[in-house]
């Protein structure tokens, strides 16, 4: 999946910026709301190892649905295992769809 540079949720416009490696926790991806920013890795900084395609995608729907429901002010924005498991299905249903 090719990743977008910008796009729009709610009434606010995200850049999404692709970097070569995590934060030094590891982390793949992150939203700024404040900068309204999304920034996805490629690489983990702790092992120095390219991330699969399907975990970069996953990442990227994950960063999303916070975004989402940061803007829509709900409760489970900041819910880990909430937004990660909603992530997880998003992925499957798009790669899955059939046209």
């Amino acid at each position: 999946m090719k990743l977008p540079k910008k796009l729009k949720i709610g009434s606010k416009w995200y850049t999404v910026e692709v970097v070569k490696f995590s934060d030094k926790h590891g982390t793949m991806g992150n939203c700024d709301y404040t900068e309204r920013k999304i920034t996805i890795a490629t690489h983990s900084t702790l092992s120095r190892k390219r991330y699969k395609s399907e975990d970069i995608e996953d990442t990227f729907w994950h960063e999303i649905i916070h975004c989402i429901l940061y803007d829509m002010g709900h409760k489970l924005e900041a819910n880990e295992k909430f937004v990660t498991d909603f992530a997880n299905r998003l992925t499957k249903a798009i790669n899955s769809a059939r046209f």
